[in-house]
């Protein structure tokens, strides 16, 4: 049996929404890789009691190891080492030589902030240097140290203690994983194999229908995890499980092939912004935008990939008619004839952000997102789009999306992508969410 972990997210500004969490799935992405199972994602604000009941509950679930995230820091709401260590029964001891390791990573912010109150940072950086009785220390990649706090009598799990950064958590977390406490916690590991299957165009009822005809009644889907997901307009199918099970994998992603063959669009978890930045890199080809309702998120999604300055060459955003007219190009006499939100000024935004910028392909996108603004005959969330080449190959769509303003213009740039896919590729169907 696999071992079992959980991991607990620390911080009233994740709790509240202020901050989104990015550590938990990271972990537990991380944790996969291990052959660890992760059990729970806890999420608790910065109070003792919450920290300490999910420390609690993790424990009285059997697991055998818990990362935490955050708490790390100098001031009086980051109280994560003091719970662990009182949870572990470790109470906190001062680690002089830590304590003189941190005054000379927080020397230079004396230096630069003159005003700064010498004896505030030295109390900072005390409480920094208080960390529990027998654990590993983990040496800071900003001010804050990490931890391996094993239990006391091996009836409690290991619990692996992080700062919140990011940038600091994701360095810390490859040397938790090498520290003996850490290995010995883990005790079993089992491979865990993991497939996403990316579909546009269908509703998930569509794939529920494909797991009930994929099961047949006769367990055809056992030691198959699968799960789905509607996200940014596409369909995710994610299935993990052990090699035994490959054989039922297969069995389940030909039955996926065989009734989605028309929306199915990636078979290794490759997102349409990679295959769109594929193929152009591959054909040597380059593209621009000029967008109105979405505001320059298109642009965004395409200078995401690393090396996007060889075929992504920028975007214009185009919101008012005289943005269009003058940045893009297109003919006032068209605006007021069909109206800026048309498929007419969706091929005169692309044709003009593909001739402005001298690029191979123009994409053009002009809608109404909302929340006011759409009449009986355009009403809130029709959007019109456009892709063409230089080769005068065109294709132009005009859709009526659901949901918030962030929705409209969100899944308005993932239509887009998969209209530029289909002209650069072929196949794939942009008309349906």
């Amino acid at each position: 049996m696999a071992s079992r972990a959980g991991i607990i997210v620390t911080g009233t500004e994740v709790l509240t929404g202020r901050v989104t969490d990015r550590n938990g799935p990271w972990l537990a992405e991380r944790l996969r890789e291990l052959g660890v199972d992760v059990a729970h994602i806890a999420v608790v604000g910065d109070r003792t009691e919450d920290i300490a009941g999910a420390l609690r509950f993790f424990r009285d679930e059997g697991l055998d190891l818990v990362v935490t995230s955050g708490g790390l820091g100098p001031t009086a709401d980051d109280l994560t080492a003091d719970v662990v260590g009182h949870f572990q029964e470790r109470p906190l001891v001062f680690d002089e030589a830590l304590c003189r390791r941190i005054t000379a990573i927080v020397a230079p912010l004396l230096a630069r902030w003159p005003n700064v109150d010498p004896q505030a940072m030295a109390s900072a950086t005390r409480k920094q240097a208080m960390v529990p009785d027998g654990a590993i220390v983990l040496e800071p990649v900003g001010t804050a140290p990490g931890l391996v706090v094993p239990p006391p009598t091996g009836t409690a799990p290991t619990v692996v203690v992080l700062p919140g950064p990011p940038r600091e958590l994701q360095p810390m977390w490859e040397v938790a994983t090498g520290t003996q406490a850490f290995r010995a916690a883990l005790g079993a590991t089992v491979e865990y194999r993991q497939t996403m299957l990316r579909l546009f165009g269908i509703p998930e009822s569509e794939i529920a229908e494909t797991l009930r005809v994929a099961e047949g009644g006769s367990g055809a889907l056992e030691g198959l995890e699968i799960t789905t997901c509607l996200r940014r307009g596409e369909v995710e199918v994610v299935t993990r499980y052990q090699p035994a099970y490959q054989a039922a994998y297969e069995r389940f992603e030909a039955t996926v092939r065989e009734r989605h063959a028309d929306t199915l669009f990636s078979d290794d978890g490759r997102s349409v912004d990679e295959q769109v930045a594929d193929a152009l890199l591959a054909a040597g080809q380059t593209i621009a935008t000029a967008e109105s309702c979405t505001g320059g998120l298109l642009s965004g999604r395409l200078t995401e990939r690393a090396g996007s300055s060889a075929y992504a060459l920028g975007g214009l955003v185009v919101y008012s008619d005289a943005a269009k007219v003058s940045l893009a190009g297109v003919d006032p006499a068209l605006i007021a004839r069909v109206g800026a939100v048309s498929p007419e000024v969706a091929d005169a935004l692309a044709d003009g952000a593909r001739e402005a910028l001298d690029a191979d392909v123009g994409v053009g996108i002009t809608g109404i997102a909302g929340p006011g603004g759409g009449t009986q005959v355009k009403p809130v969330g029709t959007v019109c789009f456009s892709v063409s080449t230089r080769e005068r190959v065109r294709v132009t769509r005009t859709m009526l999306l659901p949901g918030s303003r962030f929705d409209v213009r969100d899944r308005s740039t993932t239509v887009a992508l998969h209209m530029v896919r289909r002209v650069l590729l072929g196949g794939g169907h942009p008309e349906g969410l």
